[in-house]
């Protein structure tokens, strides 16, 4: 497949990079007599993107957009910004497709830059919050009537309490629920935040929020980092770039970020949401987001922090009580543990409400 897209050279390796959850990833290398190009290549997951044409139609337009203003803005930034680009295939086109129908792309690599799934420092809380922002502030004026919902329902929080319902209806449930006390206690978790969870979704409706370009999954571990100076570099991972309110951006940012113990943590009484770090990355993504956001954006910061955390477990906790069939899992309670440390965790940013809004509003 490597060789179907436009790289100079002869084919030399392809092996398996990453552990990506979503699609299938490889480090591609060419060599020419005098140079040598790496790229990465992908099957792209039809069974998650139902329509790999839209999400290659996004991120077309999503890396142009952003290409033109960083070369526009290079003079004057204080680093050299990246983003991937897409390299077309032999015939122009910007996927191929195998005798088994899968998509397959290819994009460049951001060569001398790694991401790393938790937080190494205060510098690097910082860059993350910077590069969100950046990201965020290139792609901010991009009509979304461009861009394609390529996951739709996809962070719409009421629509997972529905999906929670539907599972509730079936006998599994009750039985899941029935055998264990630390199950009856997300019930009750999620069943006292009820009415509140569709706050995003009502500021939406009624105008106070807009549909922006947003990348969808701005975790910490989508943040690239420059070897060379320990500054953030790009965002990597646009298969969700999607019209979207920031806000889940910007929440899901904080909320993997902030809580050093991990989605996975075994102690819940180490999980909590770390509010110096919470200060360190908001000053980063402020420094930028500021051109871009409203007043009414502003408002609903602290309840994208504490939604998205909530959503996230309830999700997990849907997919316990239906049998664990979406999330992968490595041992029996997996997806109810992690429910838990994000309940524990969205319990976290609500006792440090007071902190956290004087953070936002700093």
């Amino acid at each position: 497949m490597a060789q179907r897209f436009n790289v100079a050279g002869r084919l030399v390796t392809v092996a398996p990079k990453g552990n990506g959850n979503v699609n299938d990833t490889y480090l591609a290398i060419f060599r020419t007599t005098f140079s040598e190009e790496r790229f990465i290549l992908q099957r792209i997951n039809h069974n998650v993107f139902a329509r790999p044409g839209d999400i290659m139609s996004n991120m077309r337009v999503i890396t142009e957009h952003a290409h033109r203003r960083l070369e526009e803005e290079a003079d004057r930034a204080d680093r050299i910004w990246q983003l991937p680009r897409i390299i077309t295939t032999k015939d122009g086109e910007d996927f191929t497709r195998d005798s088994d129908g899968g998509y397959w792309r290819a994009i460049s690599l951001i060569a001398s830059a790694h991401s790393y799934e938790q937080v190494q420092s205060v510098e690097h809380a910082h860059e993350a919050g910077f590069v969100l922002g950046q990201f965020q502030r290139l792609i901010s004026d991009i009509p979304i009537e461009q861009l394609s919902d390529t996951l739709v329902g996809f962070h719409i929080t009421p629509a997972y309490l529905a999906d929670f319902d539907r599972a509730m209806e079936k006998p599994l449930a009750l039985e899941r629920i029935d055998d264990l006390s630390e199950a009856k206690r997300c019930l009750t978790f999620i069943e006292q935040r009820r009415d509140w969870c569709s706050v995003l979704e009502d500021a939406k409706n009624s105008g106070e929020l807009q549909l922006r370009p947003v990348h969808g999954d701005p975790k910490i571990g989508n943040i690239l980092i420059d070897d060379a100076t320990g500054r953030g570099t790009c965002m990597v991972d646009l298969d969700t770039v999607k019209p979207g309110l920031i806000h889940y951006d910007f929440g899901d940012c904080l909320r993997s970020a902030c809580n050093p113990a991990g989605e996975e943590a075994a102690d819940l009484g180490s999980v909590k949401f770390d509010t110096d770090l919470c200060k360190v990355i908001v000053n980063g993504y402020m420094s930028l987001a500021s051109d871009f956001l409203t007043d009414a954006d502003r408002h609903y910061l602290y309840d994208s922090i504490r939604l998205i955390t909530f959503e996230l477990g309830l999700r997990f906790f849907a997919d316990y009580i239906s049998g664990d069939t979406y999330f992968k899992t490595r041992y029996d309670l997996q997806n109810l543990n992690r429910a838990r440390v994000q309940f524990k965790l969205c319990e976290s940013i609500e006792a440090n409400e007071s902190v956290i809004r004087k953070i936002l509003e700093a």
